[in-house]
């Protein structure tokens, strides 16, 4: 019974819209860029949000990280060594015995080699020196072979291991553990390469972004003891620390534990930072969820806009068709069947509307992501929200227009000329 007034209704309205392309297509436009413009900016905010989430993966939920701020020349190295003596081993040594709740912890020096064989065309890797405890802090996994042992530290053995960049830009595709490579003039044997990582494009808070696949890691003594660059006047005793807490322990006041005894043994110096990526997840969120209110807002402005136009044409259809109108309600229709009949236009117009704007917010995503350079993801979840606006703004603009024809006297509209 329902589906033998739905069908012939369906059939009208769409009669009704091919009869009037032109004028359809126009009523649409409002729709089509105001769900284009839903979705394509949802899909930034999503883009950006799986970027963030991926440097503070990268980070570690459960870590603290100290980056030291290291001189750029004589006159700032003095400038700081006046008040503070940098990043050292006294640090690691001071948070070790005093801050409870760490699981690991790993002092981290790092260098840029200057020579490097086999030669690459492409950006040198960074080199760094850690404790074996390096892989559990960060919950690394190995494509090949293992990681380095407190023996292979303790003995300051030449060893290393690749990120997974590093690895093929050196050595190929083909199996690198039990290969060489030399770094400076110290030729380290590889051991082991990292799966792929994920990895951020952009510094937060003091936090580098640096590529976790273009890496060389061995073992900090042996980086302590063997390499050595031409600036390391400039740099503090080790330039980093990475920690790992308990699941039970708050990253977050431990990191305030952690910043007290720096900023006693630093002196207000200035010359470290400390981020906890935990934090930094939360700020995010708040950030995130602002901004996808004003994104919203701002389309919804042109949905809105899109609404307006139906409630528009289909006034002016109901006086364009007032004495089809009269005719309809003379022969036996109901108030009922004409609001439904009207309704039905103008839902058709904002799911076609809604239809071609997500085919336009989807190609406009993809267009942002190539010319500007940013991540963009859509997901099923923006176009779902963009397309059941865009039903119920028709649904909603139709309304009016649909009761103010329900609401014509028969034999007045039968007169209509």
């Amino acid at each position: 019974m329902i589906g033998s007034h739905i069908i012939p209704e369906l059939k009208m309205g769409l009669a009704s819209l091919f009869a009037h392309k032109l004028r359809s297509l126009l009523t649409m436009l409002g729709m089509i860029f105001g769900v284009g413009a839903v979705v394509a900016m949802l899909s930034i905010t999503a883009g950006a949000q799986k970027e963030m989430m991926s440097f503070i993966d990268q980070l570690g939920v459960n870590n603290i990280i100290v980056e030291a701020h290291e001189a750029i020349d004589r006159n700032e190295l003095q400038t700081v060594r006046s008040v503070s003596p940098g990043l050292s081993f006294r640090d690691f040594r001071a948070i070790s015995e005093n801050v409870s709740g760490l699981v690991a912890i790993t002092p981290r020096k790092r260098f840029k080699p200057q020579k490097l064989l086999p030669k690459t065309a492409t950006e040198p890797p960074q080199l760094i020196g850690v404790l074996p405890n390096y892989v559990e802090i960060n919950s690394l996994k190995l494509t090949e072979g293992r990681f380095f042992t407190e023996d292979e530290n303790k003995s300051s053995a030449p060893v290393c291991v690749l990120g997974e960049s590093t690895k093929v830009n050196l050595l190929g595709y083909d199996p690198a553990v039990a290969k060489f490579i030399k770094v400076n003039d110290t030729w380290l044997q590889v051991i082991g390469v990292l799966t792929p990582q994920a990895s951020g494009d952009s510094d937060v808070e003091g936090a580098q972004a640096a590529n976790r696949n273009n890496l060389v890691i061995a073992p900090l003594n042996t980086v302590m003891r063997r390499f050595e660059d031409n600036t390391s006047y400039l740099k503090d005793e080790i330039d980093g620390i990475y920690m790992k807490v308990g699941p039970n322990i708050d990253s977050i006041e431990t990191s305030n534990v952690v910043r007290a005894i720096l900023t006693a043994t630093h002196k207000d110096a200035g010359d470290f930072t400390v981020i906890v990526p935990a934090g930094l997840l939360e700020q995010r969120k708040q950030t995130q969820m602002i901004f996808n209110i004003v994104m919203i807002c701002i389309a919804g402005i042109s949905l809105l806009v899109g609404g307006i136009g139906i409630m528009n044409i289909m006034l002016a259809t109901v006086l364009e068709r007032t004495r089809e109108i009269g005719i309809r309600r003379a022969i036996g229709a109901r108030q009922a069947d004409i609001v439904r009949q009207f309704l039905t236009e103008a839902v058709l117009i904002s799911i076609a509307g809604g239809l071609i704007g997500i085919v336009f917010g989807v190609t406009l995503s993809k267009i942002i992501a190539s010319a500007a350079g940013w991540s963009t993801l859509v997901t099923g979840s923006s176009i779902g929200v963009a397309f059941g606006v865009s039903v119920f703004i028709g649904l909603l603009f139709g309304i009016y227009p649909a009761v103010q024809a329900a609401k014509l006297d028969p034999i007045e509209a039968i007169r209509y000329e």
